[in-house]
């Protein structure tokens, strides 16, 4: 177990962190004293410095040369010595007023979400559409297109829309179809995949039947997504910087990015958390860190908000530019998405 960090190494850890992230450069005990004018001796400094590189939380590269934080300091740092940091008013409320501007479209707000966080932190940034946490169904179209081929389109509940085509055994009249889907539409209406299996036993018609297995199979797929589309920014903030390259695989592969996503924000875990270095599960994240929050209402309707960048970067102003625009996609999505609906508002265009 640790040994706990005494009072002034705790501050000296703090200036060291705050130090480096501001000049990239490796800091000493001489250095630290001159800057901030403190009231220990340089060799005591220098003392505390080395404790501090026994316990994991400082390194030095070189014999000779100054340390620089390790993961393990960063950690301690953002979980024990960050304090409380908010972004300046005028930077809020310039950021409150872009997404005031912007028209009431779901990708319109995610796209901006995304430039936001990555003018904001430097770094690059995640926005993941929102998801409910169960599909619950709101429409489907049937629309005939050439001889057997049908287009089904559904949509649920939270503005997601998927298309598939359908094989009929024959030929089937538009009018027919356009009655089958009034039919589910009635039968179906905001039901989650349990509600639908369930009232498949009230059809009998054949060609009802098909469409409502395939109806079925899809709110499964979409109950199996952990997360749904998601949008990227700032990607060229981070090609310079050594550590941060390997990021650039995670934020291009959707796939492993998502799994990322969706394990580190379960539903239980609330507020902004921060993964530095992977936290020895992710590889391609080492040397990396992800800070990361939930937006939306968690029990209904939810996404994810997200920086990336080097373990080396200003975590108090990120951590408060995640929290902030998070909270502000959070009064998006209860207004426009949840209360809207329960006023018999219709909903903003692009939903």
């Amino acid at each position: 177990m640790t040994k706990p960090l005494s009072e002034r190494q705790e501050y000296i850890l703090g200036l060291m962190v705050r130090t480096y992230v501001a000049t990239g450069l490796p800091v000493g005990s001489k250095t630290l004293v001159e800057i901030y004018d403190l009231e220990f001796s340089t060799a005591t400094v220098r003392n505390e410095l080395a404790v501090l590189d026994e316990m994991g939380y400082l390194t030095q590269l070189h014999t000779s040369a100054g340390r620089i934080p390790t993961e393990k300091g960063y950690r301690y740092f953002v979980q024990r010595l960050i304090g409380e940091f908010e972004l300046p008013i005028d930077e809020q409320q310039m950021i409150r007023h872009q997404f005031h501007q912007a028209r009431l479209d779901l990708g319109q707000w995610m796209r901006l979400a995304a430039a936001v966080l990555a003018h904001t932190s430097r770094g690059a940034s995640i926005v993941t559409a929102p998801r409910p946490v169960t599909n619950r169904f709101k429409h489907v179209q049937l629309i005939s297109t050439q001889g057997r081929l049908v287009l089904m389109i559904l949509v649920f509940f939270g503005g997601q829309v998927t298309q598939q085509m359908l094989t009929l055994a024959e030929p089937v009249p538009q009018a027919q179809l356009t009655a089958v889907a009034e039919r589910l539409n009635g039968l179906f209406d905001e039901a989650a995949y349990g509600d639908i299996r369930a009232r498949m036993s009230q059809l009998e018609d054949t060609l009802e039947r098909e469409v409502a297995r395939l109806i079925l199979d899809t709110v499964q797929r979409a109950d199996g997504r952990n997360v749904n589309e998601i949008y990227r920014d700032g990607l060229a903030n981070i090609l310079e910087d050594e550590g941060a390259r390997q990021a650039v695989r995670v934020l291009e592969e959707g796939t492993y990015l998502a799994d990322v996503l969706s394990e580190t924000l379960e539903p239980s875990v609330t507020g902004v958390q921060v993964v530095i270095g992977g936290e020895g599960r992710w590889e391609e994240l080492r040397d990396c860190t992800m800070i990361l929050a939930r937006y939306g209402v968690l029990e209904q309707l939810s996404g994810a908000v997200a920086v990336l960048g080097p373990t080396r970067m200003p975590y108090g102003r990120n951590i408060s530019a995640v929290r902030y625009v998070a909270d502000l996609m959070s009064g998006f999505v209860n207004e426009y998405y949840l209360e809207a609906p329960a006023a018999n508002s219709p909903l903003p265009d692009g939903m």
